[in-house]
This record gives structure tokens, sequence and C-alpha cells, in this order.
């Protein structure tokens, strides 16, 4: 699949060990050299402005997106050339879902999990079909993985809906599975449940 742009999804944190860091500014590095416009949050904290930040410095082109009520002097990269303002987080995330080729996730908390379920459950819906990848480097989303699993286990989720998800463990493996993918999704069951 050719992909000309990422979405970004990770926290606003830096975590508790520099290897996060070194993790998000290596993912946005290979985004740049694979010239890759990469999309995320538009904030200058955490793993997101090691990423975007990286992606720049390397001439890669990074375009924020942010609700305006994040305030400019904390949370909101300033320094952007692309940078669009919108009322709140949920059309946030459906800019980026619109804007992106595909779907990314580096560590982070509630707000990623948001992110990442939102562009998941479009998917499981058909309402895009683009790759979402999970970068699991350090076995950091080992448990939302064996949790999905558990999901499909236990009956709640359809198998070729549970390989929508990527599973990458390098960023190497990353851009070779998304080079490859091709949606699983059942579209025989899509038809099932929309007009």
């Amino acid at each position: 699949m050719k992909l000309e742009s990422i979405a970004l999804f990770c926290g606003s944190s830096e975590g508790n060990d520099p290897k996060y860091v070194s993790l998000a500014e290596a993912f946005g590095k290979a985004c740049a050299e694979k010239n890759l416009s990469l999309y995320y949050g538009g904030a200058a904290l955490g793993l997101m402005k090691a990423a975007a930040h990286s992606c720049r410095n390397e001439g890669g082109r990074i375009i924020g997106i942010t609700p305006s009520f994040f305030s400019d002097g904390t949370v909101v990269d300033n320094s952007l050339q692309e940078l669009y303002l919108v009322d709140t987080m949920s059309e946030r995330k459906q800019l980026l879902e619109r804007s992106a080729d595909a779907f990314v996730i580096l560590p982070g908390s509630y707000g990623t999990m948001d992110e990442f379920f939102e562009v998941l459950t479009d998917a499981q819906l058909g309402l895009h079909h683009k790759p979402i990848a999970i970068l699991n480097v350090f076995g950091y989303y080992d448990h939302l993985i064996a949790l999905i699993k558990h999901f499909e286990t236990e009956g709640f989720l359809r198998d070729f809906h549970h390989k929508l998800v990527i599973i990458a463990d390098s960023v190497e493996q990353l851009f070779q599975k998304l080079d490859q993918y091709e949606n699983p999704n059942n579209f025989h069951w899509l038809d099932k449940i929309k007009k």
C-alpha cells in the first residue's frame, strides 16, 4: 500500500524512561526519510513533540491539529508552519482520520487510547479502510494486545476485526507491515449491517 501520510497518536508526556523519547524520535526521522507527511496533535510536549520535531529536523513535513482551548504558552507548538485549530477533541480526531493514510500508536494513555479505539471502530464499521498499527517496542502495549485477543477469545470480536490491528516491535518492522497492508475486513459482514 502506497502511503503519503501518517497520523501519530501518542503521549503528551515523555514517560519515565528516555527510551520512549528515543523511540518517538526514531519514528519521526523514519517518516521524513520515507517522505511521509506526519499528522499529529500539534503539541509542544512529550512524545508528540519528540516525533514531530525529529521529523521536521530531518526535512519532513509535519501538520498539527489541535483544539483552540489549549494554551499557546504551554501546550500548542506555535513553531509549526501548518497548524489547524478546531473547537473540540472530537473534531481533532475526525480531521486526523480524514487527512491521514494510516494511523500509528506509540506509548501514551487515555487520549491515545481514545484516538486508537475511535479509528479502529470506524475501520471495523467500514467507514475507512486505512491501516492502524501499534508500535509495541519495549512491550509497552503487551497488556492491550492481550486484551484485544481476549475480546476475540470470548466471542466479542470477530477474527477479521482482530486482524485490523497491525502489531510491530520495531520502527523498521512497522513500515514493512504498512507497506504490505491489505484490509482484512469482511465486506459481506459490512453489507449486513449497512444500508
